[in-house]
């Protein structure tokens, strides 16, 4: 299932808009602050972003531009009142990749969504290795050589981040939202799970990668022989 970030502060439209997306099997976290989408943006491995412009800590194009300025190419599209030709051109100036404006039709919305999710992610590996480990989220594998093991989503989610944070801890929290978002409730063991099926499709399928637990501190991905 894919998931986007939906930076909107009218809370009636988050809901409408999210239960759209729902229904074309898209999953969005709602943010209603600019600094709250920044720090899910950096737990998070969103595949695209929806954003609005008025948003009550500023204007949602300087969330944007921050991403660009860092490298950042995740597809956006901008939701907004301003329909104004300056504001489009405005708004694609700040690397937006389409500009939708309200009202606008949710057949609409979803279609434009769908569109930004099929291109592809510059600065995103799409099959990003550690070690001897491959990841093929396309095809939901995780592989070591000519050995595969299918990832649910959540896991894929929690082993995008541990590679690239390869041999950094990563706090249970973090990986938590990784897995299942931030507007989603977790069960209390629902990481443990995760990460006891992630090792076993390891040892399935014969890498030298492992998942250590450095206690009080996080997780971390890293050679076997070094988790010794």
């Amino acid at each position: 299932m894919n998931r986007i970030l939906l930076l909107e502060d009218h809370e009636r439209l988050a809901r409408l808009i999210c239960k759209g997306l729902a229904i074309a099997g898209i999953v969005a976290d709602v943010f209603s602050r600019i600094d709250h989408a920044m720090v899910a943006l950096q737990q998070v491995p969103y595949q695209a972003l929806v954003i609005d412009r008025g948003i009550p800590d500023g204007d949602g194009l300087s969330l944007l531009q921050h991403l660009r300025t860092a490298g950042n190419a995740i597809p956006c599209l901008v939701l907004t009142a301003r329909t104004e030709l300056n504001d489009r051109v405005e708004g694609l100036d700040a690397g937006a990749d389409d500009y939708l404006a309200k009202p606008f039709a949710m057949e609409e919305l979803v279609a434009r969504v769908r569109a930004l999710l099929r291109r592809p992610v510059e600065t995103r590996t799409l099959e990003p290795q550690c070690g001897d480990l491959t990841l093929r989220p396309a095809d939901s594998l995780i592989c070591c050589g000519d050995k595969c093991e299918i990832l649910a989503q959540a896991e894929m989610q929690i082993m995008l981040l541990l590679m690239r944070r390869y041999k950094e801890s990563v706090r249970h929290s973090a990986l938590e939202a990784a897995g299942w978002g931030l507007s989603e409730a977790v069960t209390p063991n629902a990481l443990d799970v995760a990460l006891h099926r992630i090792r076993r499709k390891l040892l399935a399928i014969g890498s030298q990668q492992w998942i250590v637990n450095r206690r009080g501190i996080g997780y971390a991905l890293q050679d076997r022989k070094a988790a010794k």
